[in-house]
């Protein structure tokens, strides 16, 4: 783990001394400085609210269908609990679908998240481009959230210069 923490720092330092003009930008702090993504976070958020609960209430749905078959299991004969168990095994495969189908990677969260956000970050990630162009950089790093990024000086701090880009 040492050996890997080194040599990543002498590969940082090596990229830092070829490209001796770089900046750094908090990228989550111009995404926060647009209303539009504001809004769209507020919508994806209520929307999976709204799935969440949809998705809780199939769940629900299943666990009184277990507690009644677990109080009535006793004085069932074993055909109506095959019958009972396959039916609440097929409400559970179907809540469990239902939350893939509105959490999953190709779910409808994630669809809705793509076709709200994407053309944002299109626009900050060109304006960032832009910017790096017209004053010469080479290198963008992003401070947001980067564990990695131990220190950087505010002489090379231009979040606040593309913040001003993004709204002329």
């Amino acid at each position: 783990m040492k050996k890997m923490v080194f040599t990543m720092a002498m590969l940082l330092m090596g990229v830092a001394a070829m490209a001796q003009n770089y900046i750094v930008v908090n990228s989550e702090k111009v995404f926060k400085s647009i209303a539009a993504y504001n809004t769209a976070i507020e919508e994806l958020d209520a929307l999976a609210e709204q799935y969440q609960g949809y998705v809780d209430a199939k769940f629900e749905e299943v666990e009184k269908l277990y507690n009644s078959y677990q109080q009535q299991k006793a004085s069932l004969s074993e055909s109506t609990r095959q019958q009972w168990e396959a039916v609440i095994l097929q409400k559970e495969q179907e809540a469990t679908q239902c939350q893939e189908q509105l959490f999953g990677q190709e779910g409808q969260l994630m669809k809705t998240r793509i076709e709200k956000i994407k053309p944002i970050q299109e626009k900050v990630f060109a304006a960032i481009e832009n910017y790096a162009q017209s004053v010469g950089a080479q290198l963008v790093i992003d401070s947001a959230n980067n564990p990695t990024l131990l220190y950087n000086s505010a002489a090379v701090e231009r979040t606040d210069a593309v913040i001003a880009t993004l709204k002329k």
